[in-house]
């Protein structure tokens, strides 16, 4: 599995550098490799998942091979070692082999801990897991040890190393064994007391293997002495000192001052050689020694006991912090590249140079202000080696965080120097002291924030390696654990665990020796639990990945580094020389010296905060990377000019699949960076810089691969939308770098978030765009590599670490699967289907199924992470993956059909794959069952109910048609006992169906598959009852399905609310939820019970149908007042088109009420349910449209309610009329008719502020016109396109050869005659208004001196119908084959001229600037723009076929003389047609000439 999760960051990177390859051969093999790679890994990743299935309980057994063979190995070795036979292996150096032993011993730690709690819970698959784990850092270990022995040159510490070496093995097998033993007997507290003995055993023999590296057991001595040293301080009384306090003082300031020099030269030594570290940990035990005796002495000085007891606690905790200075300084030369492990060991100097200082304080008697100096100095000694080397985070403050702590504490650091100043030369010394001690902590509080900003800026550069967060920061758990370990020791802690809270409880109101003992004891299975999870936490899994800071990012560091050097050195100075001016003020001299450094402190500290500012990660590389992409967009737009002007030059060098391949990859490049880039830009500046500067550099192998590719496409439009969705892409980039480089990665500018937040995803959605052109594009001529490598890193994110937290429950995740693993298996059974009949649509089909997987992959990692138990998770996981395969060998067989139609054998392994991928679905269903058997049962049976609903409104329609008949003679009495009875079962099914909802999976299953069931034999039942009623009488068929129709709506949404409610507490909302919908299901069920008993009382059926109309119009008002957004939008015309069913429904009703007849109502019952459901459906679906405001959006949602309550009280109405008919009542229809038909206006006038300024009205016969031409348009240039690839034909071809041409060429006919048709409505209501403005007489239309003219622009509108007309004619004659090319290039010629003088007749009286005589232009240049076209092809076609016609010579002399005769004869006879048909034309001309107006001659001329 590591070695897949590698692999997997291989072909990401691979993929990545993809774009950036300049070498076109190297760039397409690069990413075939990429693309091989990742589909073995996924297979790869099936088959291991298989074989861990299999050979799971195998893992154990193996590991504990692996360790005794290891065992042996080390036993050989040591033999060797004694013969002086053991030599180095090639490559092995010690140094080498020492840190691969000391980073390895972590890994060893952290496998062990992990098999321990494995084997404690009875887990059988993470104890294999952990137990393999572990058997391979022990093979590294053992390695290591071996090369430790074979480099070493003492043979004494050879034998050692491997000695303890095979007592790690020895020991790590029984452990081992010891789990396999757990495992068998789960919860068997013998067992598990072995087990932590055995674990105990083999911590021990790794400390001693770690200590047998060299310089390890020096320091051990080191440890061990101060440990002895410190003896010293747990006497009860100290001896009074023999010497006298100034000498006791000055000894301990001595041999403070040499401690803290020593502290130094361990953190020293860290970074060199082993030796050095042995003689500095040697020298540091020494001194001490030396200070401890120094701080006894001291301590006897003390006049009180209780002075004596608080020098001899801080010499305590200088003993505890030297230890762990020993304890850090080991571990860093055991693991150089360790975490933070360098910053860790400063920590450590600086506790002990701040304990020391302490206790100096405390101890010492000088003048005042003198050891606040001392301890200053010490202070910023310790802390001026952060400024060294800082490739490491020196703390967690963020870029912006230094900035501010850089600003506070100049700030203090300034005030504290006046008032050093200030104080000196009043002889003030306390608060000068005072001043010195704050002055000092705001130097360090500098110096840290300028350490950790300069490494920011350092790791910011681009040519830096950024650092890679670990899962969980060891440092921290290392951190909290010695801060147990003190508190623990101390007993001052508060521990929330429940057996320590009593005994710390009475040690509090007594600290008696035996209390102490108690909460000793019941602190110490704490203690074990936080050292197994600290070394748990220290798996080199887990930890980060160290930044590598570039040549670049270090020179970026050095005026920062500078600067805060400067400030330290000249602080240390005026420090020094402060501490001398306040025992002599009055030395003129050094005011000046001490106002020197004061100049250089200030100058220094300006300094470093302008190069802190200057230096600002990410900046620098958002400048370059928008001055980058504006070139970009510079270069798309010159291609686009060129594109429209059809002047793009053609890429000869590469493939259009090659180009297509480039883009698509780098699209999906850049599609991969925007979330990091949003969040670096909001919080992340050292990572900003990294991700810009990646971004950027996609851009032009963007535009290359974008222009190539629109160089290479023939069509105009696809041209055009490559370019321009490259250009938005490019656009949408632009907007993220500037809303980048303001945010800057500072957190706290929150102002700043929004505009990020927005522009990521406006770069999502231009991402996604051309994504869906270029899988189009691809799809289209079989090209699927795209699609396959979509899944498989759909299939890789499966196993991708751990899952970000799940927002919804598993019942959620196990809808949208099931939802999206339908989907793929509907795609699969289409494409079996146009693999046989239309093999060109197969690739719309694969590129579905590929979008449908991404999602699939997405809900299905999700299911798994909350599916419980874990196994569950597994098999969900596994069964996703095995569907991916199949999808990928499906997509793959579609692009081969795609390439080949006709390939009968291609087209057989398709069909194959797809039942595969069936079945595979059906795989991940039953997967998904075992998790949640009940909500998978819900599921199931709402899909069951949503078919019942589906086949009940196709009833409707048969009984509206009056084709629903009984198929026997049967009565509706037969079935009403029937219908009663399944009711009545239907309802004992609804209380199961709620009470399984509080219950077991098994249950819930059990109601929903049972509920199912009922209503399908309901449904059945009141179908053969509402046949049985007889044709003649279709409403009231129609008033009883509606009934069971409602039902099964009611039941449709109970089964949902109660998979939502399922397992939920019994105060959870989804609880509220459920009870409403049982509810409504109650009331639904009671109102078909009444329907079914009213349904042959023709006095009240009516009555009954008004009542359940009501009830569903208000079951839907809630509906629509619900805020569940619609899964679709609608258009706003749609909206108002539904409004016309609503005035037919008014009027309905009025006249019902007006009448009272039951009949009458029954009817008005039947149209509201339909006309009232369909506007709120429209009115929702419009309403959120995504270019519909939230103003507009709101003001139609409550239009359409008001409509629906006016309509519900008018209904009302006319049942009190039926109930009591009075005419009082009958007149006051009228008052509730108009309040409905005043918010149906209203409702209109928001569906047409939805279209703003855009709003046209539909039945315009302008807008007609309009939409007319332009289908007309794209007609003709499709049947253009098709005669352009027509091959000339060397004898009359039979109809059916060349059919598709002809029905083009029909279809454009058809198109064009809709068009004329609109256009001669447009010109008449044209006319109308110019006759209205005054601009046109009222002239008949019989005035023969007008000709043609005499009605403007009817006359020419009709002249466009006649042309049409002869298209037409030319077209079927076309298709018969009775005409030639010719005919059709004439009539298509004469089409686009009389369009042109409709287009002239509108500019003569017509206003140019309207919007109408606009949209008419641009309509009709398309008409003759398309007609041009086709007479352009028509031509070629014409010419190609008189140029290669084959003429049959005959051989005979005779013959061949008549052959020529009658050839030029036939020439002859056609130049005189043709002159004859030329003085036609020009007379008709002529005629027609004169009747133009003036107007018209000059605008011809």
């Amino acid at each position: 599995i590591l070695m897949v999760l590698t692999a997997n960051f291989m072909v990401a990177s691979a993929k990545a550098a993809v774009p950036t390859v300049t070498d076109q051969a190297a760039a397409m093999q690069l990413s075939q490799c990429a693309k091989n790679l990742a589909t073995s890994l996924a297979e790869l990743r099936t088959a291991s998942q298989k074989a861990h299935e299999a050979c799971g309980p195998m893992e154990i057994d193996s590991a504990l091979n692996t360790v005794q063979t290891l065992k042996n190995e080390l036993q050989d070795a040591k033999m060797a070692a004694v013969d002086g036979q053991l030599k180095p292996l090639p490559g092995e150096t010690l140094e080498k082999c020492t840190q691969d032993l000391g980073s390895t011993s972590k890994a060893v730690g952290s496998s062990m801990a992990q098999l321990l709690t494995c084997a404690a819970q009875g887990n059988e698959h993470y104890t294999g897991v952990a137990a393999r784990e572990t058997a391979q850092a022990l093979k590294t270990l053992a390695q290591a040890a071996r090369g430790v022995a074979a480099s070493t040159t003492d043979p004494v510490a050879a034998h050692a190393m491997l000695d303890s070496a095979r007592d790690v093995m020895e020991g790590s097998a029984m452990l081992i064994q010891e789990a396999k033993q757990a495992l068998a007997a789960p919860g068997d507290a013998d067992s598990q007391q072995r087990l932590a003995q055995v674990a105990k055993a083999v911590s021990h023999s790794l400390n001693n293997c770690v200590n047998c590296l060299p310089g390890q057991k020096d320091v051990d001595v080191a440890l061990k002495s101060i440990g002895e040293s410190s003896k010293k301080l747990l006497v009860d009384s100290l001896p009074p000192s023999s010497k006298s306090f100034q000498e006791a003082q000055s000894e301990l300031n001595q041999a403070a001052a040499d401690l803290n020099q020593s502290a130094g030269e361990v953190v020293h030594a860290t970074r060199g050689q082993s030796g050095e570290l042995a003689a500095a940990s040697g020298k540091f035990s020494d001194d001490f020694d030396e200070f401890l005796d120094a701080g006894i002495e001291m301590a006897g000085q003390a006049q009180t006991k209780e002075d004596q007891i608080q020098v001899i606690g801080n010499l305590k905790s200088i003993s505890m912090a030297s230890s762990k200075l020993l304890l850090a300084a080991k571990s860093l030369s055991v693991d150089p590249g360790a975490p933070n492990a360098k910053n860790l060991l400063a920590a450590a100097a600086r506790a002990v140079t701040e304990s020391i200082n302490q206790l100096i304080t405390l101890c010492t008697q000088q003048a005042p202000g003198q050891k606040e100096c001392d301890n200053a100095l010490r202070e910023l000694e310790t802390v001026k080696g952060m400024l060294d080397n800082p490739n490491e985070p020196v703390s967690d403050l963020s870029y912006f965080d230094c900035i501010e702590g850089v600003m506070e504490n100049s700030k203090v650091l300034g005030e504290s120097m006046a008032g050093i100043s200030q104080n000196a030369k009043t002889g003030d010394l306390l608060v000068f002291g005072e001043c010195v001690g704050v002055a000092s902590k705001a130097l360090c509080g500098l110096t840290e924030a300028a350490a950790q900003a300069a490494y920011l800026v350092g790791i910011s550069d681009p040519n830096s390696q950024a650092g890679q967060q670990g899962l969980v920061d060891p440092i921290q758990f290392a951190r909290a654990n010695q801060a147990i370990q003190m508190a623990l020791d101390c007993s001052k802690t508060l521990v929330y665990t429940a057996n320590l809270v009593k005994t710390i409880k009475a040690l509090d109101g007594d600290f008696s020796e035996e209390n102490r003992n108690k909460c000793r004891i019941a602190t110490a299975p704490l203690i074990e639990a936080v050292e197994n999870l600290t070394a748990f936490a220290s798996n080199p899994d887990f930890v980060s990945i160290p930044a590598q800071i570039s040549t670049e990012g270090s020179r970026a560091q050095e005026p920062i580094l500078v600067a805060a050097k400067t400030m330290l050195e000249s602080s240390s100075l005026l420090i020094k020389t402060a501490r001398s001016l306040a025992i002599n003020p009055k030395d003129p001299p050094t005011w000046s010296v001490l106002a020197g450094h004061s100049h250089t402190v200030s100058d220094s500290i300006k300094s470093l905060i302008t190069s802190i500012r200057d230096k600002a990660p990410g900046q620098r590389e958002c400048d370059f990377s928008i001055d980058g992409i504006n070139r970009c967009i510079r270069d798309i737009e010159q291609a686009s000019l060129a594109a429209v002007s059809q002047s793009l030059a053609t890429r000869d060098d590469i493939s259009v699949e090659a180009l297509q391949e480039q883009l698509t990859s780098v699209v999906q490049e850049i599609g991969h960076l925007i979330d990091p880039i949003a969040t670096a830009a909001r919080g992340e500046a050292a990572q900003l810089g990294h991700k810009v500067m990646q971004l950027a550099s996609y851009f032009e192998p963007l535009v290359l691969a974008a222009v190539g590719m629109a160089s290479k496409t023939l069509d105009h439009q696809q041209q055009m939308t490559v370019l321009d969705q490259s250009k938005t892409l490019a656009e949408s980039a632009l907007q993220m770098l500037y809303a980048a480089k303001e945010g800057g990665g500072n957190p706290k500018a929150s102002h700043t978030h929004d505009a990020i937040t927005e522009a990521a995803q406006l770069m999502k959605e231009a991402v996604d765009d051309i994504m869906v052109t270029l899988n189009e594009a691809a799809s289209e001529v079989g090209m699927v590599g795209g699609m396959v490598d979509s899944i498989a890193e759909a299939m890789s994110k499966l196993d991708e670490g751990t899952p970000p937290d799940p927002k919804g429950t598993f019942v959620d995740y196990q809808t949208t699967v099931v939802k999206y693993s339908k989907a793929i298996a509907v795609t699969a059974q289409e494409m079996m289907t146009k693999s046989v009949t239309n093999p060109e649509e197969l690739g719309g089909l694969a590129s579905q199924m590929t979008n449908d997987y991404g999602h699939l992959a997405l809900q299905g990692r999700m299911a798994a992470a909350t599916a419980e138990p874990e196994e569950i998770g597994f098999q969900i996981r596994t069964r996703v993956q095995e569907l991916g395969h199949g999808c990928i060998f499906l997509v793959q067989k579609a692009g081969a059909l795609q390439i080949c139609p006709t390939d009968s054998y291609t087209k057989r392994e398709l069909i194959e794959c797809a039942r595969a991928v069936t079945e595979k679905v059906s795989l991940v269903l039953s997967a998904l069952q075992a998790g949640n058997k009940g909500t998978q049962a819900c599921i199931t049976a709402a899909s069951a109910v949503s078919g019942i609903i589906a086949d009940l409104d196709t009833t409707i329609m048969f009984a509206t048609a009056g084709t629903l008949n009984a198929e026997n003679n049967e009565s509706f009495a037969d079935h009403r006992e029937n219908i009663l009875k399944t009711a009545k079962a239907l309802v004992e099914d609804t209380k199961l169906l709620v009470s399984g909802a509080a219950s077991s999976q098994d249950k819930l299953a059990q109601a929903a598959q049972s509920s199912a069931n009922t209503i399908t034999q309901l449904a059945e039942v009141v179908k053969l009852g509402a046949a049985s009623l007889g044709s003649d009488d279709p409403e009231t068929q129609v008033v009883l399905i509606n009934a069971i129709k409602d039902v099964a709506k009611a039941l449709s949404d109970l089964i949902g609310a109660t998979k939502g409610a399922a397992s939920k507490p019994a105060d959870d909302p989804s609880m509220y939820q459920l009870k409403g919908a049982a509810k409504v299901m109650v009331t639904n069920v009671t109102s078909l019970l009444k329907t079914v008993k009213a349904v042959e009382d023709e006095a009240t059926r009516g009555t009954r149908a008004l009542e359940a109309t009501i009830e569903y119009i208000k079951q839907e008002l809630t509906v629509f007042q619900s805020s569940e957004v619609p899964e679709k939008t609608s258009s706003p015309e749609e909206s108002i088109r539904m409004t016309k069913g609503i005035t037919m429904a008014t009027a309905k009703a009025v006249a019902a009420g007006n009448s009272c007849r039951q009949e009458d109502v029954i009817a008005t019952a039947n149209l509201s349910r339909k006309a009232v459901a369909d506007m709120l459906t429209a009115c929702k679906q419009a309403s959120y449209h995504p270019d519909v405001s939230e103003e507009v959006r709101e003001r139609a949602l409550r239009f359409g309610t008001e409509c629906t309550l006016g309509y519900l009280e008018l209904l009302e109405h006319v049942l009190l009329i039926l109930q009591k008919p009075t005419p009082e009542l009958k007149h006051q229809l009228a008052s509730f008719s108009k309040r409905v038909a005043g918010a149906v206006t209203e409702l209109i006038q928001s569906a047409e502020a939805m279209k703003g300024t855009e709003w046209v009205d539909p039945e315009d016969p302008t807008v007609i016109a309009e939409t007319e031409l332009l289908g007309a348009a794209a007609s003709i240039e499709a049947a253009a396109k098709k005669l352009e690839q027509l091959k000339p034909r060397a004898k009359p071809k039979q109809a059916d050869e060349t059919l598709d041409f002809e029905e083009q060429i029909l279809e454009a006919a058809k198109s064009i005659a809709a068009a004329t048709s609109a256009l001669v409505k447009s010109a008449s209501a044209a006319q109308r208004e110019l006759v209205a403005q005054g601009k046109v007489g009222a002239i008949p239309a019989n005035a023969a001196d007008d000709g043609q003219w005499s009605q403007g622009l009817i006359s020419a509108a009709r002249m466009v119908a006649a042309a049409t007309s002869n298209l037409c004619e030319a077209a079927n004659a076309s298709v018969q084959g009775h005409a030639s090319e010719e005919k059709l290039i004439s009539s298509a010629k004469q089409v686009a001229a009389s369009t042109a003088q409709l287009l002239v007749a509108c500019k003569v009286k017509a206003d140019h600037d309207s919007e109408a005589m606009r949209r008419l232009q641009a309509a009709g240049n398309a008409v003759k723009r398309a007609s041009d076209n086709l007479v352009r092809a028509a031509q070629k076609a014409a010419f190609g076929k008189a140029e290669d016609d084959d003429v049959v010579v005959k051989t005979k002399f005779v013959g061949g003389i008549a052959q020529i005769i009658a050839a030029q004869e036939e020439m002859l006879k056609k130049e005189r047609e043709l002159e004859e048909a030329r003085k036609k034309l020009a007379q008709i001309r002529q005629q027609q000439y004169k009747f133009l107006p003036t107007e018209l001659r000059e605008d011809e001329g």
